[in-house]
């Protein structure tokens, strides 16, 4: 077995509280107006459910796809982790997304990808480069995103 590969988002510091970003992060109705690399979520977020991800595909047409995964933790306003369990043979992944509070009104945010399995290592040959940038424009987006709601008051 290989040692797990970890593809990491640039870390944004954001100009809101936690418990907001953590909102706006979740609030996933209205990541078609704002989230460039998962353009819908379809979840309970409850422990063990299922969590759609539809993404774009990389070809960079119009086209999507779905992606399933499972809902691990939520540790609201910290910690979000899903994975896709035993779905894809070869192949096993888990996101993890954190809200670190860096005083009452500012946060940093960061998402992780870890792949390990068999087949992971030919996989993000392929598609580690999209993934990367698809985690750095999301945690760009959030930043603007929360940032723009948070001055703007309710």
């Amino acid at each position: 077995m290989t040692e797990p590969i970890v593809i990491e988002s640039i870390t944004a510091e954001i100009d809101a509280p936690a418990d907001f970003v953590w909102q706006v992060l979740v609030d996933y109705p209205r990541y078609p107006e704002w989230n460039p690399y998962t353009v819908q979520v379809s979840t309970t977020l409850d422990i063990g459910s299922p969590i759609d991800l539809t993404v774009p595909a990389m070809d960079g047409s119009d086209a999507t796809f779905v992606n399933r995964e499972y809902v691990r933790v939520v540790d609201p306003p910290r910690h979000l982790r899903y994975d896709t369990d035993d779905d894809v043979p070869g192949i096993f992944a888990f996101r993890d997304q954190w809200i670190d509070p860096l005083g009452d009104d500012r946060c940093r945010y960061r998402t992780t990808d870890t792949f390990s399995g068999a087949h992971a290592e030919r996989l993000l040959a392929a598609t580690g480069p999209w993934i990367k940038a698809g985690f750095d424009a999301v945690a760009r987006a959030l930043k603007h995103r929360a940032e723009q709601l948070w001055t703007s008051g309710p």
